[in-house]
C-alpha cells in the first residue's frame, strides 16, 4: 500500500515545478492541471520516504525536491510567504479565485522541513529554510490569536478562524517555532479544546470529519507528550475508536458497517464531495467507506485499523488501485470511486510509514521549529 501511495506522488507531479495534482482519476488518462499545495507537502515528505525505502534513487529524490523548492521560492505567487490553496501544476498560478491558505500552507511546511532534515545537502537545506523563513505568522496574527483560515487580494483575511481542536496543532506549533516572525506564544491556549464523550468515553474533538485527529500528528511526535490540557496522541487513540463504535453502531441502518469495515472522514461519495463524519453524525451518511480513515489512523489503532485495510483489500477488488485504496466507495451502492485524493493518500501512506518505523516523526521532530514550538506550548514528556 504504501509503495503504491508513493508512485502518486511521484507519477501526479510536475517533475519541473514539483507541484502534486490535488486528485487524478484511475481509469483515465487525462488528468486535470489543479495542484494542491497541501498535497505537495506530501509529496515532498513521500520523497523522504522513497528514497529511505529505496523506491527510488537518492540523485533522484532530491532532484524532484530541489525542483519543488525552486519553484516554492522563485516561482509560486505567495502573500508574506504563505501560498494558494490550489495552484496551476505547470506554472504555479492560482486558481479558482482560491484563497492564501494558513493550513495548507502549513502541512507544505512540513513537507519542506522534513525534506531539510532528511537530505544532507547544503544548498537544499538553505532553500528549505529560506521557504520556510519567509512565512510570516506576525502577520497572520497581527490582530488576534486565533488564526484566520486564509486572505485574498480582493477582499483580505476570510471570516473563519483556526478556534477549535482541529488540525490546526501542526500550524500554531509551526507559527510559534519560527525563527524569523513568529506567532505569540500565548495563541496556542486561545483556540478551544471541546470534551466530547460517547459511550463512557472522554476526549477532545470537533463537529469534523476524522482526519482533524490525524494531519499535525503526520508529522509532530505527541507520543508520551502532554501540554497542560491533554496527551493528544491519547486523545486520537480515544477518538478513532469513538468512531470506530460510532460506524459499528450505524449498521442497523448500513449492514456493511461492521469490525471489518468501518471510517467516515470528508471524502468523495456517490454524488460529489462530502464532509462527513462523526460522533455527532454530520453530513449525508449512506454506507460510504473512506479507506483514509482507518489508513491515516494505523499509529492510533494498528490492529482495527489494518483488520479493515486488509478486508477492503481482500474482499473489495474495485476499491484497489495502481496508488492504492480509491478514495472511498459504498459497497451498499455497488459504488467506487474512479479518484484517489492527493492528501488522503499521503496521509495514508505518512501514518503508515510512521507505524512502521515512525521515520517521518522522528526526521521532522528534528527540526529547530518543531522543537521550539513544543517547547513554547508546554510540552513535557509523561511520567
Amino acid at each position: 500500500m504504501e509503495r503504491l501511495n508513493f508512485q502518486y506522488f511521484w507519477d501526479q507531479a510536475n517533475p519541473e515545478t514539483g507541484l502534486v495534482r490535488d486528485r487524478c482519476s484511475v481509469i483515465s488518462d487525462k488528468q486535470g492541471t489543479v495542484a494542491s499545495i497541501a498535497a505537495t507537502g506530501f509529496g515532498l515528505t513521500a520523497m523522504c520516504i522513497g528514497e529511505k525505502r529505496q523506491y527510488i534513487a537518492t540523485a533522484d529524490a532530491q532532484k524532484r525536491v530541489m525542483s519543488t523548492l525552486t519553484s516554492l521560492w522563485n516561482m509560486l505567487p505567495n502573500h508574506r510567504g504563505f501560498f494558494y490553496h490550489w495552484a496551476d501544476i505547470n506554472n504555479g498560478e492560482r486558481v479558482w479565485d482560491s484563497e492564501i491558505s494558513s493550513v495548507d500552507t502549513a502541512i507544505l511546511l512540513c513537507g519542506v522541513l522534513t525534506c531539510r532534515e532528511h537530505f544532507k545537502n547544503r544548498t537544499l537545506t538553505e532553500l528549505a529554510s529560506a521557504v520556510f523563513d519567509r512565512v510570516d505568522w506576525a502577520w497572520l496574527s497581527e490582530d488576534t490569536t486565533l488564526l484566520p483560515h486564509g486572505w485574498t487580494p480582493e477582499f483580505g483575511f476570510l471570516p473563519y478562524r483556526w478556534d477549535n481542536y482541529s488540525e490546526l496543532m501542526m500550524m500554531y506549533l509551526l507559527g510559534m517555532g519560527s525563527g524569523s516572525h513568529p506567532l505569540r506564544p500565548e495563541t496556542w491556549s486561545a483556540w478551544k479544546r471541546l470534551k466530547f464523550e460517547y459511550a463512557g468515553i472522554r476526549y477532545i474533538g470537533s463537529f469534523a470529519p476524522l482526519f482533524v485527529h490525524q494531519y499535525s500528528q503526520a508529522w509532530f511526535d505527541f507520543r508520551g507528550k502532554h501540554d497542560r490540557y491533554a496527551d493528544y496522541f491519547h486523545n486520537s487513540i480515544l477518538a478513532t475508536d469513538v468512531h470506530r463504535r460510532f460506524c459499528l453502531e450505524l449498521a442497523e441502518q448500513f449492514p456493511t458497517y461492521s469490525n471489518d469495515l468501518w471510517g467516515i472522514t470528508a471524502s468523495d461519495s456517490k454524488h460529489g464531495y462530502v464532509v462527513w463524519g462523526g460522533p455527532p453524525a454530520i453530513g449525508p451518511i449512506d454506507g460510504t467507506v473512506a479507506p483514509s480513515a482507518a489508513g491515516g489512523s494505523i499509529p492510533f489503532l494498528p490492529q482495527p485499523t489494518m483488520r479493515v485495510l486488509k478486508n477492503i483489500r481482500n474482499r473489495y477488488e474495485k476499491a484497489w488501485s495502481k496508488y492504492g485504496f480509491v478514495n472511498a466507495f459504498n459497497p451498499l451502492q455497488n459504488w467506487y470511486d474512479s479518484d484517489v485524493i492527493g492528501i488522503d493518500t499521503g496521509v495514508t501512506m505518512v501514518m503508515a510509514e510512521n507505524a512502521r518505523t515512525g521515520f517521518v516523526w522522528d526526521t521532522f521532530m528534528k527540526s529547530t521549529e518543531a522543537k521550539r514550538g513544543m517547547a513554547l506550548a508546554g510540552f513535557t514528556k509523561n511520567q
